[in-house]
C-alpha cells in the first residue's frame, strides 16, 4: 500500500488493529482458561466481549469512510499473542503463570492504547468526525481493561512471589 499521505497511513493502521481485534477473539479464551484466578478469568472473557464490540465498531469506521472491512495482517498483534501462547504452554495453573498473563494482557492492551489514541486523532486531523467517538470507546475500553490488570496484578503479583 502507497504511504503518500495521512488518509493511506489512517486506512493502513486502521486494518492493521482490524486484525489485530480478530486475533484476540482467538486468543482471550485460551488466557482465561489457562487463568487460576477467577477474577483474571472474568477480565479476560469480559475483554473479549469488548472485543466483539471493538470489531464491530471498527466495522463502522471502514463504512464511514467507504472502505471495505479488511484486515492487514498484524505482526505485532501475531508475536505478543505467541509470546502468551508461549507462557501458557510452559506455565502451570499458578499464580505465576497468572502475573504472567496480566503482563501479556497489558502488552496488547498498551499495543491498542497507542493505536487508537493515533486513530482517534487521525481521524479528527482528516475531518472523520462520526469516526471519532467509535475509536475513543475503543481506546476507553482498552485503558479500563488495563486498569482492570494492573487492580488484579497488585494482588496476583504477590501470591506469584510467594510461590515456590
Amino acid at each position: 500500500m502507497s504511504m503518500d499521505n495521512l488518509e493511506d497511513l489512517f486506512l493502513d493502521e486502521l486494518k492493521d488493529i482490524y486484525n489485530a481485534e480478530k486475533q484476540l477473539t482467538k486468543a482471550l479464551p485460551k488466557m482465561a482458561k489457562a487463568a487460576e484466578s477467577e477474577d483474571l478469568q472474568a477480565a479476560f472473557k469480559t475483554h473479549l466481549e469488548e472485543t466483539q464490540g471493538q470489531i464491530e465498531r471498527l466495522e463502522k469506521v471502514f463504512k464511514l469512510i467507504d472502505k471495505p472491512a479488511r484486515g492487514k495482517t498484524c505482526k505485532a498483534m501475531e508475536g505478543l499473542v505467541e509470546e502468551g501462547s508461549e507462557l501458557i504452554e510452559e506455565g502451570e495453573e499458578s499464580p505465576t503463570l497468572d502475573a504472567g498473563l496480566i503482563c501479556a494482557g497489558q502488552k496488547v492492551d498498551h499495543y491498542e492504547i497507542a493505536a487508537y489514541g493515533t486513530l482517534a486523532t487521525w481521524a479528527e486531523i482528516l475531518g472523520y468526525t462520526k469516526a471519532i467517538p467509535l475509536l475513543e470507546a475503543n481506546l476507553a475500553e482498552e485503558k479500563a481493561t488495563d486498569e482492570k490488570l494492573t487492580q488484579l496484578a497488585g494482588q496476583l503479583n504477590f501470591e506469584a512471589a510467594e510461590t515456590e
